[in-house]
């Protein structure tokens, strides 16, 4: 019986354990090796082992854009949550219909191409666009604003499309959190703020570092906002390493860079774990 049994979950587990490893884990192991690997004077690699890739990470020009990158996804990041904590908090507490109703309109976007909705920030921020005319006409400023292609306006991009992932898994915290808890805790005379910083916050924190984490390592990759907000004057390792596979055709220098990116993904995860103890990214996704 027990035979059977473990070949009948062996069946339903083979799909997945074939799905990982041939589009998960080959496709890593792929990538590891040819950032181990020398690329050809003309066209394609070379079978010979090197660090030179790795080592090419830390010249200047190349540590600066990591440096920048990642000093971009600490602003954006801490935008995020300011914005996206309160708004996935408050929306867990409405009534279920009010709630449905701001669940459709937080994934709305998902359902329109991410470039058309970043090409419409380009007429909000563009000169005599929406914003200038509306701060023109409130008196806040005389002139014109020269925001786009500028570091805030890929601050504004990526803001945008990473905020619905932080509201969703703050959302999924709040939601399945225990509000008996809190009643307790206040019972017990503690305050609505010192309520929401013993009880809530520690509660709610796997979504809020779920959320951090789907923020920060993607705002250092979505070189597109960089491109059509920056005008190309705002470099993320995103935009290096489509360069390197472009325009330089440089593949084992690329495959260096994405698996820095990718160590630095697992590295938050860990962290996560550790602060957390908890499952819930899986959860999420």
């Amino acid at each position: 019986m027990q035979r059977e049994r473990r070949g009948e979950n062996a069946a339903f587990l083979a799909p997945m354990y074939i799905f990982t490893v041939i589009f998960l884990i080959g496709p890593f192991v792929y990538m590891l090796v040819l950032s181990f690997l020398t690329r050809a004077e003309t066209w394609g690699v070379v079978n010979s082992f090197t660090l030179r890739n790795y080592e090419r990470i830390l010249e200047p020009l190349y540590f600066n854009t990591f440096v920048e990158s990642v000093k971009l996804a600490v602003l954006v990041t801490a935008l995020v949550a300011l914005f996206g904590y309160p708004f996935g908090y408050f929306m867990a507490k409405l009534p279920p219909k009010r709630r449905g109703l701001m669940l459709m309109l937080v994934m709305i976007p998902f359902y329109t191409s991410s470039l058309m909705r970043l090409y419409g920030w380009i007429i909000v921020l563009r000169a005599n666009g929406l914003l200038d005319k509306l701060l023109m006409a409130l008196h806040i400023t005389s002139e014109p604003l020269k925001i786009l292609y500028t570091y805030p306006a890929v601050a504004v991009g990526m803001v945008y499309a990473l905020l619905p992932f932080m509201m969703l898994s703050v959302y999924s915290s709040v939601e399945k959190m225990d509000w008996a808890l809190v009643e307790a805790a206040r019972d017990m005379g503690a305050s609505p703020a010192g309520a929401f910083l013993t009880v809530t916050l520690p509660l709610t924190m796997p979504g809020l570092m779920t959320g951090v984490i789907l923020t920060f390592v993607p705002s250092m990759g979505l070189f597109f906002v960089a491109d059509i907000l920056g005008g190309n004057k705002i470099v993320l390792v995103g935009s290096l390493i489509q360069e390197q596979l472009m325009k330089v055709h440089d593949q084992p220098f690329a495959a260096a860079l994405s698996v820095i990116m990718m160590l630095m993904m697992t590295v938050m995860i860990w962290l996560y774990r550790r602060v957390t103890g908890s499952g819930e990214m899986e959860g999420m996704l």
